[in-house]
Protein backbone atom coordinates (compact mmCIF):
# COMPACT_ATOMS: atom_id res chain seq x y z
CA UNK A 1 0.00 0.00 0.00
CA UNK A 2 1.25 3.69 -1.11
CA UNK A 3 2.67 5.39 2.15
CA UNK A 4 2.57 8.97 3.00
CA UNK A 5 5.86 9.33 2.66
CA UNK A 6 6.16 7.77 -1.02
CA UNK A 7 3.37 9.87 -1.76
CA UNK A 8 5.57 13.16 -0.03
CA UNK A 9 9.12 11.40 -2.14
CA UNK A 10 6.89 11.18 -5.65
CA UNK A 11 5.78 14.93 -5.48
CA UNK A 12 9.51 15.78 -5.02
CA UNK A 13 9.28 17.43 -1.19
CA UNK A 14 11.32 17.31 1.63
CA UNK A 15 9.27 17.33 4.98
CA UNK A 16 10.25 20.35 6.05
CA UNK A 17 8.85 21.99 2.49
CA UNK A 18 5.73 19.81 2.95
CA UNK A 19 5.14 21.60 6.17
CA UNK A 20 5.75 24.77 4.93
CA UNK A 21 3.13 24.13 2.25
CA UNK A 22 0.83 22.64 4.79
CA UNK A 23 1.04 25.60 7.47
CA UNK A 24 2.65 23.27 10.22
CA UNK A 25 6.00 22.02 11.66
CA UNK A 26 8.24 18.88 10.25
CA UNK A 27 7.80 17.16 13.47
CA UNK A 28 4.47 17.02 12.72
CA UNK A 29 5.01 15.29 8.88
CA UNK A 30 6.98 12.64 10.86
CA UNK A 31 4.97 11.87 13.40
CA UNK A 32 2.25 11.47 10.78
CA UNK A 33 4.71 9.49 8.13
CA UNK A 34 5.91 7.19 11.34
CA UNK A 35 2.11 6.68 12.49
CA UNK A 36 2.47 8.07 15.56
CA UNK A 37 -0.29 10.74 15.14
CA UNK A 38 -3.61 9.76 13.36
CA UNK A 39 -4.65 11.04 9.66
CA UNK A 40 -7.75 12.47 10.21
CA UNK A 41 -9.95 14.97 7.50
CA UNK A 42 -8.36 18.06 8.93
CA UNK A 43 -4.77 16.90 8.00
CA UNK A 44 -6.17 15.32 4.74
CA UNK A 45 -7.38 18.48 3.76
CA UNK A 46 -4.23 20.40 4.38
CA UNK A 47 -1.75 17.76 2.83
CA UNK A 48 -3.63 16.99 -0.43
CA UNK A 49 -3.68 20.18 -1.84
CA UNK A 50 0.53 19.81 -2.23
CA UNK A 51 0.85 16.19 -2.43
CA UNK A 52 -1.53 16.46 -5.43
CA UNK A 53 -3.79 14.10 -4.27
CA UNK A 54 -7.13 14.15 -3.18
CA UNK A 55 -7.84 14.35 0.83
CA UNK A 56 -9.98 11.19 0.44
CA UNK A 57 -6.75 9.14 -0.42
CA UNK A 58 -4.52 10.17 2.78
CA UNK A 59 -7.64 9.28 4.81
CA UNK A 60 -6.90 5.41 3.30
CA UNK A 61 -3.24 5.73 4.40
CA UNK A 62 -3.93 5.52 8.30
CA UNK A 63 -5.60 1.88 8.44
CA UNK A 64 -4.26 -0.86 10.62
CA UNK A 65 -1.89 -3.14 8.67
CA UNK A 66 -2.89 -6.26 7.67
CA UNK A 67 -1.88 -8.76 10.01
CA UNK A 68 0.54 -11.42 9.29
CA UNK A 69 -1.57 -14.35 9.39
CA UNK A 70 -3.71 -15.36 6.56
CA UNK A 71 -7.39 -14.05 6.92
CA UNK A 72 -9.81 -16.33 7.87
CA UNK A 73 -11.70 -17.45 4.14
CA UNK A 74 -15.46 -17.13 5.86
CA UNK A 75 -14.59 -13.57 7.69
CA UNK A 76 -13.43 -11.00 5.56
CA UNK A 77 -11.19 -8.25 7.15
CA UNK A 78 -13.41 -5.08 8.19
CA UNK A 79 -10.34 -2.68 7.09
CA UNK A 80 -10.73 -2.61 3.63
CA UNK A 81 -14.64 -1.91 4.05
CA UNK A 82 -13.64 1.32 6.49
CA UNK A 83 -10.87 3.08 4.15
CA UNK A 84 -12.12 5.97 1.44
CA UNK A 85 -11.66 5.40 -1.89
CA UNK A 86 -10.34 7.94 -4.16
CA UNK A 87 -13.27 10.73 -5.13
CA UNK A 88 -13.03 11.19 -8.92
CA UNK A 89 -12.13 14.44 -10.04
CA UNK A 90 -15.70 15.08 -11.25
CA UNK A 91 -17.64 14.29 -8.46
CA UNK A 92 -15.20 16.15 -5.79
CA UNK A 93 -16.04 19.12 -8.14
CA UNK A 94 -19.76 18.53 -7.93
CA UNK A 95 -20.18 17.10 -4.43
CA UNK A 96 -18.53 17.81 -0.74
CA UNK A 97 -17.66 15.24 2.09
CA UNK A 98 -20.38 15.54 5.16
CA UNK A 99 -18.02 14.69 8.41
CA UNK A 100 -18.81 13.36 11.73
CA UNK A 101 -21.12 15.32 14.02
CA UNK A 102 -19.42 17.95 15.71
CA UNK A 103 -21.28 18.69 19.08
CA UNK A 104 -22.53 22.35 20.28
CA UNK A 105 -22.25 22.14 23.67
CA UNK A 106 -19.01 20.78 25.74
CA UNK A 107 -15.99 19.83 24.27
CA UNK A 108 -16.85 16.49 22.20
CA UNK A 109 -14.59 13.64 20.60
CA UNK A 110 -14.87 13.77 16.83
CA UNK A 111 -14.01 10.50 14.87
CA UNK A 112 -12.68 11.44 11.78
CA UNK A 113 -10.48 8.41 11.44
CA UNK A 114 -13.13 6.63 8.93
CA UNK A 115 -13.55 9.60 6.77
CA UNK A 116 -16.60 10.82 5.32
CA UNK A 117 -19.77 9.63 6.13
CA UNK A 118 -21.60 10.88 3.63
CA UNK A 119 -21.64 12.87 0.21
CA UNK A 120 -23.88 16.15 -0.54
CA UNK A 121 -23.96 18.47 -3.62
CA UNK A 122 -21.88 21.26 -3.49
CA UNK A 123 -24.07 24.45 -3.38
CA UNK A 124 -23.35 27.01 -5.93
CA UNK A 125 -21.73 29.53 -3.58
CA UNK A 126 -19.07 26.82 -2.84
CA UNK A 127 -18.57 25.67 -6.39
CA UNK A 128 -15.15 27.19 -6.58
CA UNK A 129 -14.26 26.89 -2.73
CA UNK A 130 -11.09 24.70 -2.07
CA UNK A 131 -12.10 21.51 0.02
CA UNK A 132 -15.38 22.34 1.65
CA UNK A 133 -17.63 20.13 3.75
CA UNK A 134 -20.42 19.62 5.95
CA UNK A 135 -21.01 19.20 9.54
CA UNK A 136 -24.13 18.08 11.66
CA UNK A 137 -24.77 20.35 14.88
CA UNK A 138 -25.67 18.07 17.52
CA UNK A 139 -26.55 20.35 21.15
CA UNK A 140 -27.90 23.48 21.79
CA UNK A 141 -25.33 25.96 22.96
CA UNK A 142 -25.53 27.90 20.34
CA UNK A 143 -29.19 28.13 19.96
CA UNK A 144 -31.05 29.61 18.09
CA UNK A 145 -28.39 30.57 15.64
CA UNK A 146 -27.47 27.12 14.85
CA UNK A 147 -29.96 24.32 16.02
CA UNK A 148 -29.34 20.20 16.55
CA UNK A 149 -29.68 18.31 13.37
CA UNK A 150 -28.63 21.45 10.54
CA UNK A 151 -26.08 20.61 8.46
CA UNK A 152 -24.01 23.31 8.32
CA UNK A 153 -21.59 24.03 5.13
CA UNK A 154 -18.26 24.66 5.85
CA UNK A 155 -15.16 26.80 4.16
CA UNK A 156 -11.62 25.79 5.61
CA UNK A 157 -10.07 28.51 3.58
CA UNK A 158 -12.13 31.54 4.14
CA UNK A 159 -11.14 33.93 7.19
CA UNK A 160 -13.38 34.57 9.91
CA UNK A 161 -15.01 37.90 10.16
CA UNK A 162 -16.43 38.85 13.74
CA UNK A 163 -19.63 37.42 14.19
CA UNK A 164 -19.15 34.55 11.68
CA UNK A 165 -20.04 30.53 12.73
CA UNK A 166 -16.88 28.77 12.68
CA UNK A 167 -15.82 25.07 13.64
CA UNK A 168 -13.28 24.50 16.09
CA UNK A 169 -11.04 21.88 15.92
CA UNK A 170 -8.67 21.76 19.00
CA UNK A 171 -5.75 19.43 19.11
CA UNK A 172 -6.99 16.94 21.66
CA UNK A 173 -9.87 16.69 18.50
CA UNK A 174 -12.46 18.01 20.84
CA UNK A 175 -14.71 20.40 18.28
CA UNK A 176 -17.13 23.35 18.64
CA UNK A 177 -19.19 24.68 17.20
CA UNK A 178 -19.34 28.73 18.15
CA UNK A 179 -18.91 32.22 16.69
CA UNK A 180 -16.22 33.58 16.34
CA UNK A 181 -15.63 37.19 18.19
CA UNK A 182 -11.71 38.08 17.73
CA UNK A 183 -8.02 37.29 18.03
CA UNK A 184 -5.20 37.69 20.81
CA UNK A 185 -1.89 37.45 20.46
CA UNK A 186 -2.47 33.94 21.89
CA UNK A 187 -5.66 32.97 21.67
CA UNK A 188 -9.17 33.23 20.00
CA UNK A 189 -12.06 34.38 21.63
CA UNK A 190 -15.13 33.01 21.14
CA UNK A 191 -19.43 33.20 22.09
CA UNK A 192 -21.49 30.69 22.74
CA UNK A 193 -25.21 31.37 23.39
CA UNK A 194 -26.59 28.69 26.23
CA UNK A 195 -26.96 27.58 29.05
CA UNK A 196 -25.57 31.71 29.33
CA UNK A 197 -24.61 34.38 27.06
CA UNK A 198 -20.87 34.40 27.23
CA UNK A 199 -17.45 35.08 25.26
CA UNK A 200 -14.12 32.47 26.36
CA UNK A 201 -11.19 32.18 24.64
CA UNK A 202 -9.02 29.36 23.39
CA UNK A 203 -5.30 29.26 23.54
CA UNK A 204 -3.81 28.98 20.36
CA UNK A 205 -1.56 26.08 21.71
CA UNK A 206 -4.50 24.44 22.18
CA UNK A 207 -6.14 25.49 18.71
CA UNK A 208 -5.60 22.49 15.55
CA UNK A 209 -8.11 24.20 12.74
CA UNK A 210 -10.88 27.46 12.51
CA UNK A 211 -12.98 27.11 9.81
CA UNK A 212 -15.42 29.27 8.84
CA UNK A 213 -19.42 28.56 8.53
CA UNK A 214 -20.95 29.83 5.32
CA UNK A 215 -24.32 28.43 5.09
CA UNK A 216 -26.45 25.92 6.45
CA UNK A 217 -29.10 23.14 5.58
CA UNK A 218 -32.21 22.36 7.32
CA UNK A 219 -32.91 18.93 8.43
Amino acid sequence: MTTMRELRQAAGLSQEKLAELAGTSQPQINKLETGQRKMTVDWAVKLARPLGVEPALLLGLDMPAAPPAAPRPTRPALAPLLRTAPVPQAQAAASMPVRAAARGGVDQEMFLEDGPIDWIARPDYLKNARDPYAMYVVGESMMPRFRPAQLLHVNPHKPPAPGAGVVVVKRNKAVLVKEFVRRSPDAVVLREYRPADREFAVALEDLDTLHTVVGLQEP
